[in-house]
């Protein structure tokens, strides 16, 4: 993705397991910077959408791109959680993959390291008997965080981990996997400050 490189924030990526052309996966990352959806972008070359909260839509500019990659849900409106499991349906039929940031935002409190996981990401995958592919993003708060007249150009790390396989899973699962995946991410991102 050329703009990271001309924001001066070069990615530098790590894969434990690749991800394969054409397949269908369930991208999942910590959530901190705008430089996020641009790093994951980097990553994936398969295509994907996004699931993100609609109020993201009424941002100047921003919205308009966003509402057109990606699937909004309002969570507080059960219909609208209901009816984004059918849009991924329509998408992952389509061979597209799907990307949340499971903490379902970003924290207000910058000291937090990682929130903890919402479930929709892992209710989907399993649903949809899809990998989920877990992602550390090192760099991206230090480079371009929410705060304004904070960071600054450099590297932009990241570590794409073993996936998680969903098909032999089953609903009550779910809390299980959220915390398994979180923990990952979390371990990598106290072991490389």
């Amino acid at each position: 993705m050329p703009i990271l490189y001309g924001m001066g924030c070069p990615p530098k990526v790590f894969y434990e397991q690749k991800i394969e052309k054409g397949e269908s996966y369930m991208l999942v990352a910590n959530h901190t910077s705008m430089l996020d959806i641009m790093l994951m972008l980097y990553i994936s070359k398969n295509p994907f959408v996004f699931v993100g909260k609609k109020e993201l839509a009424k941002i100047p500019l921003f919205g308009f791109f966003f509402k057109r990659v990606c699937i909004m849900v309002d969570r507080g409106d059960a219909k609208s959680r209901t009816a984004v499991y059918r849009r991924a349906q329509k998408r992952l039929s389509q061979g597209l993959s799907i990307c949340i940031f499971p903490e379902g935002g970003v924290p207000d409190d910058e000291s937090i390291l990682l929130d903890n996981f919402k479930d929709g990401a892992f209710r989907m995958a399993i649903a949809h008997k899809i990998p989920i592919v877990p992602m550390t993003f090192h760099d991206n708060k230090k480079r371009f965080s929410f705060s304004f007249f904070s960071g600054g150009p450099g590297r932009v790390r990241a570590k794409v981990h073993m996936f998680f396989k969903t098909e032999s899973l089953s609903e009550s699962d779910k809390a299980n996997l959220r915390e398994n995946v979180r923990t990952v991410i979390l371990k990598e991102l106290q072991t490389k400050q």
